[in-house]
């Protein structure tokens, strides 16, 4: 059996209008390793905006991820402009299929599509491709008679150590290893992910799996060092949507790698640190905790469902810089409700912790596919446009499309984005 994999080569805007690669794709990189470990042969390939004739023909099952509703057009074009055997198997999976996956069924025109953690249910998928029957297997939408239907939901293994390491050599190293991210260094770091899941309910935020996985400290040391030994990498950033959120296991990682002599960042809520673990990080290498504050204004904060206060921001950047690390910040602006005047209170708390704030990153607000204030846009009065094509709209990192409110509001907010981001950039270049 053969298995072809395609992911969307995706570029972030980081801090202001600064366009850089994002980290690796960890599904698709999960998803061949184990493929590979149930000896089925695997090749990823990866397309760009524009790219929609790849060769899949001599390939049993042709596998593509949607990681967000961004690239679902760069996919979906890359899906139909490709070249197929007669009888392959097309499969989708990703964090935009397992939302909308009886839509992205028909969208793709696939056989099957995966719904959440992937990597048992492709080697199932494969398995069946023969016969083309998906019925038995658990977490995936097919097609009856034209019509969608969806199998039940795969459970969920407490831990992931089962999982062999990502299969980084099927990727250039230049797609693997940087010299420029973490934390302003120049240092050789790579990516690693060491849980997945987060439980929290942020009401922009579109994360797919509530039910955090650990690995053990054992197993990320073990991965740790073969990157060392294969790639030479002198550090490392966690890519983790909330690193820290069960303490233990944060303890024990810090442990198993505290020796490794690695430098390393992680993105943590405001709430869930303190000075003991944040003593803990340093002392095993960590050099930058990034904290999502995304805003200054307690009102807009409750809205966004942060559910944490500016007295809160302001203590866990004090305990940070109290124990050696340095500090960045994510910010999301325009959110509904967000004004001149909650704006204009996200930079009087900068003011305050500017001086302890290394580096800086401003989102515009969008309302992502899956996420609480899209699945309840009649609430918030959003306006949403149709789906299909439009889906290529909904990308946090550059967007300033008049997602609320009257004409007025887009007025005052386009305004005050503009008053924030020329107060980034004369505090942190």
């Amino acid at each position: 059996m053969r298995v072809a994999l395609v992911y969307p080569e995706v570029y972030e805007l980081a801090r202001f209008k600064e366009k850089r690669k994002e980290f690796p794709p960890f599904g698709v990189l999960y998803l061949a390793a184990f493929l590979e470990e149930n000896n089925i042969e695997v090749k990823i390939f990866k397309i760009n905006e524009g790219e929609n004739s790849c060769d899949f023909q001599g390939y049993d099952v042709v596998g593509f991820s949607t990681p967000s509703s961004a690239t679902y057009g760069i996919v979906q074009r890359a899906r139909f402009g490709g070249m197929y055997s007669s009888n392959t198997t097309i499969a989708v999976g990703g964090v935009h299929a397992s939302f909308y996956p009886e839509e992205t069924l028909v969208d793709f025109r696939a056989d099957v599509v995966a719904i959440g953690s992937g990597e048992k249910t492709l080697v199932e998928i494969v398995r069946a491709h023969s016969t083309g029957d998906f019925s038995s297997i658990r977490g995936v939408g097919y097609l009856v008679d034209q019509s969608p239907k969806t199998t039940a939901s795969r459970s969920l293994e407490k831990g992931i150590d089962w999982l062999p390491f990502p299969a980084r050599h099927l990727l250039d190293e230049s797609d693997l290893i940087m010299h420029d991210r973490l934390a302003n260094t120049d240092m050789k770091m790579a990516h690693i992910m060491m849980s997945r899941g987060c439980p929290f309910s942020c009401h922009f935020c579109a994360v797919y799996q509530k039910r955090v996985q650990c690995r053990s400290g054992e197993n990320v040391r073990m991965e740790l060092e073969h990157l060392k030994r294969r790639y030479g990498i002198d550090g490392f950033a966690v890519v983790d949507d909330n690193f820290i959120i069960n303490k233990k296991m944060v303890r024990e990682i810090c442990r198993a790698v505290e020796s490794l002599n690695l430098k390393w960042s992680a993105l943590s809520r405001v709430d869930t640190v303190d000075y003991e673990l944040l003593e803990c990080l340093h002392d095993a290498g960590c050099i930058e905790l990034k904290f999502g504050v995304e805003s200054g204004s307690e009102r807009m904060l409750q809205a966004m469902g942060k559910n944490v206060t500016t007295n809160q921001i302001r203590r866990a950047v004090n305990l940070a810089i109290s124990v050696g690390l340095m500090v960045k910040i994510f910010l999301v602006h325009g959110f509904p409700g967000e004004n001149l005047e909650s704006t204009n209170e996200t930079i009087s708390l900068l003011k305050d912790i500017a001086p302890m704030v290394d580096r800086v990153s401003l989102f515009r607000f969008v309302p992502l596919p899956g996420s609480y204030v899209f699945r309840n846009a009649k609430a918030f009065n959003l306006n949403i446009p149709d789906n299909g094509s439009s889906w290529e709209r909904y990308h946090i990192h550059h967007n300033n499309y008049h997602w609320w409110g009257d004409d007025e509001d887009f007025a005052q907010l386009e305004g005050s984005y503009g008053v924030l981001e020329q107060f980034l950039v004369e505090n942190w270049q």
